[in-house]
């Protein structure tokens, strides 16, 4: 599974950080950005990267096709 930020209509709320933490952390201006290169998720984090997408207010996360 990959995923994308889209940083351009990331309002902030920390969600993504709250829920995937190891995938998702604020920058100094408090919007996310993917902690991961590249977006790749491993298998065991996958229902927490959901978790993190289903829970964006703005919907600024999508898995990509692999």
């Amino acid at each position: 599974m990959r995923v994308r930020l889209d940083r351009t209509i990331c309002d902030g709320f920390g969600t993504c950080v709250a829920r995937a933490p190891r995938y998702f952390s604020l920058d100094d201006w408090g919007y996310a950005s993917l902690a991961v290169p590249g977006g790749d998720v491993a298998p065991e984090d996958e229902d927490a990267v959901n978790r993190a997408i289903l829970d964006c207010p703005i919907h600024a996360i999508t898995v990509l096709p692999e």
